[in-house]
């Protein structure tokens, strides 16, 4: 799954510790979704889109062997 979370932190100034505090998971579980070693349950990519103010299709995307 491919996603915009690095793109979308910079553009707010935000670190993966401070998206983690917001979404109440660690920075491992933030670091791990941006380098695409995880997939994030729906519930916590919708509190991330959130966080953009973005649509969950906007933040991530499936892959082509998804």
């Amino acid at each position: 799954m491919k996603n915009r979370i690095r793109i979308e932190r910079a553009i707010m100034n935000i670190t993966q510790a401070d998206l983690a505090d917001r979404v109440q998971v660690s920075r491992q579980t933030i670091n791990a979704i941006e380098a695409g070693k995880y997939s994030p349950t729906l519930a916590l990519g919708m509190k991330i889109a959130q966080q953009f103010e973005k649509t969950v299709n906007e933040v991530f995307e499936l892959d082509e062997g998804d």
